[in-house]
């Protein structure tokens, strides 16, 4: 299934002074702790962390892809947006957004699945999650 920013959330985004590298811009790292911000609180949305714990079953990560188009200062106030770009069976790939106004600073994609933690092997999206993102997403199109 691939939608087009259906279901997108946004996080404004406060830096830190401790985010910034010795140059005053924004540490490339800080970028993908601010992709997994986002990615944790989309997900929370249709399969909590409660939830997960409680089935022993875990996102894990395959992939993060990131590009660095403009620095962020310390002075700058962006916002961080997130949206499912494709759910499969089993995986699952994010796609997310740092911009200030109408510049996008940072542009990125992430990819993974659900992992049994018992079994220590990747196992299918939960039924029920599943359910709650297609719903979501349909009443969301209307």
């Amino acid at each position: 299934m691939s939608n087009n920013r259906v279901l997108q959330i946004s996080l404004d985004i406060y830096i830190k002074a401790y985010e910034i590298d010795a140059m005053g811009i924004v540490s490339n790292i800080v970028y993908v702790k601010w992709f997994e911000d986002m990615r944790h609180i989309f997900l929370d949305q249709f399969y909590t962390y409660k939830e997960m714990m409680t089935e022993n079953r875990s996102p894990i990560l395959t992939k993060t892809e990131v590009e660095y188009k403009t620095p962020l200062s310390i002075f700058d106030q962006p916002t961080g947006y997130a949206w499912m770009e494709e759910l499969g069976a089993s995986k699952w790939v994010m796609a997310f957004e740092i911009c200030s106004g109408e510049t996008v600073h940072c542009s990125g994609r992430q990819s993974g699945c659900f992992y049994d933690v018992n079994r220590k092997r990747p196992i299918p999206w939960p039924k029920d999650a599943v359910e709650r993102y297609l719903a979501a997403a349909e009443k969301n199109k209307h």
